[in-house]
């Protein structure tokens, strides 16, 4: 059995002369969860795509369990695609008996488990409902639901939080931990850094169709050098961290705000600085976040106005 779930050799994808991925390399270790980010248009619906057969590579190759995508793999999938698409006139339970037995699953394998996750999900009510009776949350955690309900070793997900309020959203990323413990794969695509930093063991970052920059979390934050401040500061006037020593650029909001530090800063006299213009509640000094890292690497990779 191989030690990877996953696998792109030098995978390139074109749609005429637009080349959408070019040259991604990444391997996905068995039972992790491996991010690929990037911004909106970078080529990571594509990368999905690709590895779900959806489009072929125009070179390279892609493996899945260490052989290339047939009809036998995919029972041991599950995906999310980004576009999502429920059967509306279908009742809920229906609808699951339904993507189960697609992918392999008797009746009474699925029936304890369509009722164990609809009363995780709040969704226990609902089982004999229509689908076009949902919200668009409820709806979404139905479609993560079937993409689940047979137990895949390996779930795919494309941008799967976009447009969960927080309290699904963070249910959502409990469900995500919870089956990388019980040994299942996680690919997913995000373009918001927070989500990665919290989830991910590996991630791969893509931006105009090519790898920026890839590794573990806390690799690819050391890795990429200049430190950062956090700092919370409270009865500051607006614009307190405009002009302080040794910072570079700031973002955040006017009292909580990530601090990236030029190479000879200098923290205790930043520390000062900040206290002369408030009550410090947070001042920590370490390794960049993703998000700020994003920001870097996209905005070096952007092609420069030649004016």
């Amino acid at each position: 059995m191989p030690d990877t779930a996953v696998e792109f050799e030098s995978v390139v994808k074109r749609f005429g002369e637009f080349v959408a991925v070019a040259g991604l390399d990444l391997a996905v270790p068995r039972g992790t969860i491996f991010g690929i980010l990037g911004p909106n248009g970078a080529g990571k619906t594509t990368s999905i795509r690709m590895l779900m057969n959806v489009f072929a590579p125009d070179e390279g190759r892609i493996l899945v369990f260490g052989e290339p995508m047939h009809e036998g793999v995919k029972p041991r999938l599950g995906y999310l695609p980004e576009e999502r698409g429920l059967y509306k006139k279908m009742r809920i339970r229906e609808l699951l008996r339904y993507f189960g037995r697609i992918k392999g699953r008797d009746r009474a394998f699925l029936e304890p488990r369509i009722e164990r996750w609809a009363g995780r999900m709040g969704l226990s009510g609902w089982l004999d409902r229509r689908v076009e009776e949902l919200s668009k949350g409820m709806a979404q955690k139905v479609q993560f639901l079937a993409t689940v309900l047979h137990e895949p070793d390996l779930v795919v997900l494309d941008e799967p939080f976009a447009g969960l309020d927080p309290v699904n959203r963070d249910f959502l990323r409990d469900v995500v931990l919870e089956l990388r413990r019980g040994g299942t794969t996680i690919l997913f695509s995000t373009h918001v850094m927070e989500q990665a930093e919290s989830l991910c063991d590996r991630i791969v970052l893509i931006h105009r169709g090519r790898p920026r920059l890839s590794g573990t979390v806390d690799e690819v934050r050391r890795r990429e050098g200049r430190e950062a401040a956090f700092v919370a500061l409270e009865g500051a006037p607006d614009g307190a961290f405009d002009g302080l020593p040794g910072v570079v650029a700031a973002s955040g909001t006017p009292r909580e705000a990530e601090l990236t530090l030029a190479p000879d800063a200098e923290p205790n006299r930043l520390l000062a600085a900040l206290m002369a213009r408030g009550t410090v509640r947070r001042f920590e000094v370490r390794a960049p976040s993703l998000h700020e890292i994003f920001k870097r690497v996209v905005g070096d990779a952007a092609p420069r106005d030649p004016s």
